[in-house]
């Protein structure tokens, strides 16, 4: 019998990807582990570790700005209506909100059925604020509600990108790609160049990616070295409220609405294992963001509503951030004595529900969120932030952890809402079963969705990890590097309109 020389190539990198050795998310786990134990055992060692977790962070945010762009403008400029754009837009923010409602509902009740606060007893007049704390409630004092949408419009092009201000570029992206699917012909030159770029700017990540383990121990180590295991346990009943809040809110209701798509969310949150453990060393979520996307695209969801919901989400999607800011407002007016009605509690809810984006994309956006709504709301003293101040760090893994299960559940509800996901093909990515990569742009229906492209596996595919090949080679975002009759995915029946022809001449 004559064998597939195609099919033992994926079976050899199943066999490959079978040996946890290999995987980038084992090292993760063993560097926050060894950055545990030098932080604890070696404080001043831990400290001194910091210069290599922040230049892991720094060099990961150098590739947000680019990549959030490059993915927007391509996935804009590619479809054929516009109003679909605009639909999912609009789709997404109506989700967010609603997310982050419920996620602060479940803080507010946690908090008043637990009511860790009571007992404290501090006096918030003689609570002093000093250091980078004092610095981060003035600037949350001074932080009003309204002004992150006059902060959307940046003040010059390349603003965003040295700022890193999520905001302003997507604004810049969507505008951007509004415009070159508007001009037709003539924007295809650079709707290529859009798409060769972002083959590149995912290639770099690719090679940045492998120093991970790096990142994640120098960022742990310093972390535990500098705040000591002393600071988890003064308020370890206020950390583990939040964390165990937290896991309710993703195994329940992000549970919930993985339920509905019939889809299970233990299997994504294994198959998003490697971002999670990430997040959990940098205590950041922007790291993961290309990873999310990547995977996202791969399991079948259109490379246009994950390029504007996942970056959306990261600035207006930010579930752990609301389950923090309800916890953390009722513990702080709790603990000084501060007595809340249930009118009073919803009016916290609906300032929280401004102030939290107003500080989106902000360094200490979390804290200065806090202060914004305390110092808005005028009933909880400000200046007991400095209460919970010390474990903010500690809190902080979490905030990110499910900002991001958050955002990965909601683009695939979002792609579901727009009549575009394909649930088998997701639960089989999230399972790790191979599938064959997409064709981009190639029609399967009347609404003209992405279709899986006719051909085998690609030899050599690391099934679990669908933008690296068996030698570890990155190929992009989609996958596999496309064949020649599909590398603008353009399919013969289409109509010399659309942006996917136009591009097919350009090379």
């Amino acid at each position: 019998m004559t064998r597939n020389p195609q099919r033992r190539g994926s079976l050899f990198a199943y066999a490959r990807s079978g040996r946890i050795y290999r995987q980038l998310y084992f090292w993760v786990l063993v560097a926050i582990l060894v950055g545990i134990l030098v932080g604890w055992l070696a404080p001043e060692t831990g400290q001194a570790m910091q210069p290599i977790g922040t230049t892991f962070i720094e060099a990961m945010k150098m590739l947000i700005g680019p990549i959030v762009f490059l993915t927007i403008v391509g996935g804009i400029a590619s479809v054929a209506d516009l109003k679909k754009v605009g639909t999912t837009g609009l789709k997404a923010l109506g989700y967010f909100q609603i997310g982050t409602i419920l996620a602060m509902l479940l803080g507010l009740v946690a908090i008043n059925i637990f009511r860790l606060g009571d007992g404290v007893n501090a006096d918030a007049s003689k609570i002093q604020a000093t250091g980078s704390a004092a610095e981060l409630i003035e600037k949350g004092e001074h932080q009003q509600w309204w002004e992150f949408l006059t902060h959307v419009v940046p003040g010059s092009m390349a603003e965003p990108f040295v700022e890193g201000d999520i905001l302003q570029i997507i604004f810049m992206a969507v505008i951007f790609g509004v415009a070159l699917n508007a001009i037709g012909k003539i924007g295809a030159p650079v709707l290529d160049i859009v798409e060769r770029l972002t083959k590149v700017v995912f290639k770099v990540l690719n090679i940045i990616m492998k120093a991970a383990p790096l990142g994640a121990f120098g960022a742990m180590a310093f972390a535990v070295g500098k705040y000591g295991v002393e600071t988890l346990t003064s308020l370890g009943w206020l950390i583990l409220l939040f964390y165990g809040t937290s896991i309710f809110f993703v195994v329940v209701v992000l549970g919930s609405v993985m339920a509905f798509l019939k889809l299970n969310i233990f299997s994504m949150l294994h198959h998003l294992r490697e971002e999670l453990l990430l997040i959990l060393g940098t205590s950041t979520a922007e790291p993961a963001l290309p990873g999310l996307m990547s995977k996202l695209e791969h399991a079948g969801v259109k490379k246009e509503t994950v390029g504007l919901v996942v970056p959306t989400g990261y600035s207006f999607n930010l579930d752990g951030a609301a389950i923090y800011l309800s916890l953390a407002s009722l513990y702080i007016a709790q603990a000084t004595n501060t007595d809340l009605t249930i009118t009073q509690q919803m009016g916290l809810l609906a300032v929280m529900l401004l102030t939290s984006k107003g500080a989106a994309g902000v360094a200490g956006g979390g804290f200065i969120a806090l202060t914004a709504t305390l110092s808005t709301l005028g009933t909880i003293p400000a200046a007991g932030i400095m209460l919970i101040f010390g474990i903010d760090k500690f809190m902080s893994e979490c905030r990110a952890l499910v900002n991001f299960c958050g955002n990965a559940v909601a683009t695939l509800f979002i792609a579901w809402w727009d009549k575009s996901l394909d649930v088998d093909r997701v639960r089989k990515v999230f399972r790790g079963e191979y599938v064959p990569p997409l064709a981009t742009g190639t029609p399967s229906g009347p609404e003209g969705e992405t279709a899986p492209a006719p051909v085998g596996p690609h030899p050599g595919e690391n099934p679990a990890h669908p933008a690296e090949s068996a030698s570890g080679e990155g190929t992009g975002p989609g996958g596999a590097e496309p064949t020649e009759g599909t590398a603008r995915g353009v399919t013969e029946d289409d109509d010399a309109s659309t942006p996917a022809a136009l591009r097919a001449g350009v090379r």
